[in-house]
């Protein structure tokens, strides 16, 4: 890994390499057409002509051998770079003593080769490049002093261009320190980002929520595996959100236009799921943009139940010693009494009374401990058909009913569920729905049946219905309309059916009374018919 940064470093300083060298050769087809067009001197001056064509001819021959080199890579960049700069040096200043000296103005050509290679070498050797260009520059105008006999007055450009020369390299130093510390940072903000990135596309993953990002224009722009999940269809990146969800862009198009509007999206899939949408605005700059939370309502609801079962865990473990120890010297005190007043019937009737409710705090007492049950689930595979047989042979002889309890099922029927909890759950509507039926042949079924994937069973009797008032207080705690009824039976059926992922509602029929339970409504379990 260290070494990554620096072939990338060298790659790029190769590529470079090879641009200077096009300059070079542009230059240098520059100056044939140049002077071949403007220059008079060179047209009528013969003895320019072959000195002028042995330099072009040998710097176009040199440019030949660096394309060569530079696609080789060798020798090492630092020796390519300072042999390239010295050729360019000698061959400008050739060529500016060829024309006239500093005075043919082409001593100027000498900066942007300096720039050019300190950018490129990024700072190193440039002060080297700048001393042989001043040294090349003041042997030609040395030479000029002694073989022409120049004005020493003319020393004063050249050192000018000299000065030029140093200043440039300095230049270009300082700009390949700028640019080699932009790009260090450039770079680690990049892997800042890709690390970002990385980071946001884990916690995307990962989160219990469903997430999915659409722009303005109904385009999904990002989502995770748990949207895909909850919705049970396939999500691509840039197709319409409406194709697999039309109800989700619907969603999002009504809170596009009021974003105090919460929608819930039934998804599909077995088995179904009840999704609550939270919706977020990514930015100020794109109103559109949006960013879905998909929240399983059926998780939720599970959560509750576990902190409410947790709460209620508690609570009953101080219930029953708190309560139960008076109930027993309550119901003690009331035997005794009774004992001592003999058959006065207004005492017999008051210790009834006591004796009478503290069994019904006894039984309250005892529905509630029941509750604590839900955590200590043991859910197997169930033959429905030959179970339900079996309990209502039991509850037959444990209440004493005569009449045969018709039963319809399937004799294939498999379901999950904890098989003590069902034999309560059952025990609680069958004693119900024999206490209110007309107990005659008939009166109180069971019929199991299939409807949207899911196996139902039905317990129903012909005894008056639940009034329409009472049907919504139907399941809740300590509701009853008897007198000596605690109103936790119901209630604690439908919570022991909610922990084995089952449903237990209210189903009223044309007459009579009817309470359904549908299974396998949240474990995803497949109930089939064969």
């Amino acid at each position: 890994m260290p070494d990554t940064p620096h072939r990338n470093t060298s790659e790029m300083h190769w590529r470079s390499l090879a641009v200077l060298n096009l300059f070079r050769l542009l230059c240098v087809l520059g100056l044939i057409l140049s002077i071949a067009v403007f220059s008079h001197r060179f047209v009528n001056d013969p003895s320019l002509r072959g000195p002028f064509l042995w330099l072009i001819g040998g710097d176009l021959v040199l440019i030949g051998l660096f394309a060569v080199t530079i696609l080789r890579r060798k020798p090492s960049f630092e020796i390519q770079i300072s042999v390239q700069v010295v050729t360019d040096v000698i061959f400008l200043v050739c060529l500016m003593d060829l024309f006239g000296g500093v005075r043919s103005g082409l001593g100027i050509l000498l900066l942007p080769y300096l720039a050019a290679a300190g950018l490129i070498s990024r700072g190193r050797m440039t002060l080297f490049h700048a001393a042989v260009a001043s040294i090349a520059l003041l042997i030609e105008q040395a030479w000029r002093v002694l073989v022409y006999q120049a004005s020493f007055d003319e020393n004063f450009t050249p050192a000018l261009l000299c000065v030029a020369c140093f200043a440039v390299a300095w230049l270009g130093h300082r700009l390949s320190r700028t640019a080699e510390a932009s790009e260090k940072l450039a770079e680690q903000r990049g892997v800042d980002l890709q690390n970002l990135a990385q980071v946001n596309q884990r916690i995307l993953q990962d989160v219990s929520d469903g997430v999915v990002v659409v722009d303005s224009l109904g385009h999904i722009r990002q989502f995770n595996e748990r949207a895909e999940q909850l919705t049970g269809r396939s999500l691509l990146i840039g197709d319409l959100v409406a194709e697999p969800l039309p109800r989700l862009a619907e969603a999002v198009a009504a809170w596009q236009q009021d974003r105090t509007r919460v929608a819930e999206l039934v998804a599909g899939g077995r088995p179904q799921k009840t999704l609550r949408l939270r919706m977020v605005g990514l930015s100020d700059e794109e109103p559109g943009d949006v960013m879905v939370y998909l929240e399983d309502m059926d998780r939720l609801r599970h959560e509750s139940q576990q902190l409410k079962l947790a709460a209620l865990g508690r609570l009953t473990a101080n219930l029953a010693h708190e309560i139960r120890n008076p109930l027993s010297a309550i119901s003690h005190a009331a035997q005794l009494l009774g004992e001592e007043t003999g058959d006065d019937p207004l005492y017999t009737r008051l210790t009834r009374i006591i004796d009478d409710n503290a069994r019904r705090l006894e039984r309250m007492v005892h529905d509630v401990l029941e509750l604590n049950r839900r955590d200590r689930l043991q859910i197997t595979e169930i033959d429905l058909a030959q179970w339900l047989s079996g309990f209502l042979e039991e509850f037959r002889q444990v209440e004493k009913i005569a009449p045969l309890l018709p039963l319809v099922c399937p004799p294939d029927v498999v379901i999950r569920f904890d098989p003590g909890h069902l034999h309560q759950v059952l025990w609680n509507l069958a004693r119900n729905g024999w206490r209110y039926c007309s107990q005659g042949e008939g009166s109180l079924t069971f019929t199991v049946h299939q409807a949207d994937g899911h196996w139902m069973l039905d317990v129903f009797n012909d005894g008056p219905p639940v009034p329409a008032d009472a049907q919504v207080q139907l399941f809740e705690p300590f509701f009853t309309t008897e007198s000596k009824g605690t109103g936790l039976g119901l209630y604690i059926a439908r919570e022991i059916c909610a922990a084995n992922a089952a449903h237990l509602v209210y189903a009223p029929p044309d007459k009579g009374a009817r309470f359904r339970i549908t299974f396998g409504m949240n474990d995803g379990q497949k109930n089939t018919n064969g």
